[in-house]
């Protein structure tokens, strides 16, 4: 699993945005997980953080959802097509017990040291960020340029608020 973000998926995105509809300002940005097609956290409820692109702007970031994940990343590239903000949209992850929630901790834990070990492994043989970035900005240049997801309408959204309300019932039993 990997995130992607930060400035070089800004500029990523940036870049596409400007070669789908030739805007020169500068839009938002919106980081997700790289998830693959058969990964069970695609069916979790997803929630979006929307916050300031900069340090320069100050205020409390704005969380919405849950959503199903393919509304949220609409919503979300909708709202940061034309407004200068950071969205970040991630599964919510419902859990049942105090227990249940150490264990995702521990998980987090334990992927960031992977990562870290990772990070210090590839530092031996060059700068593991250059990579990551180059990486990124191939991925956007080979990407066919496509025009901005339609926003879900409220009927969408309240039939997958359903779904979910079903989902998170059911969890367990």
């Amino acid at each position: 699993m990997r995130v992607t973000g930060g400035e070089a998926a800004f500029e990523a995105n940036a870049a596409h945005v400007r070669a789908a509809n030739d805007h020169d300002e500068r839009v938002g940005a919106l980081v997700t997980l790289d998830l693959p097609d058969d990964s069970p956290m695609l069916g979790l409820p997803w929630i979006i953080t929307f916050g300031p692109l900069s340090d320069v702007d100050e205020w409390e970031p704005v969380v919405c959802g849950p959503y199903e994940r393919p509304h949220a990343l609409a919503l979300a590239e909708a709202v940061v097509a034309e407004e200068q903000l950071m969205a970040v949209v991630e599964p919510l992850l419902p859990a049942l017990s105090a227990e249940e929630i150490r264990g995702e901790i521990a998980a987090a834990q334990i992927a960031a040291e992977d990562e870290a070990a990772q990070i210090d492994q590839a530092d031996l043989y060059g700068d593991f960020e250059d990579v990551i970035d180059e990486e990124l900005e191939l991925a956007a240049e080979q990407e066919p340029v496509a025009g901005p997801l339609t926003a879900p309408s409220e009927a969408e959204l309240r039939a997958g608020f359903a779904r979910i309300a079903k989902l998170l019932t059911s969890k367990g039993a």
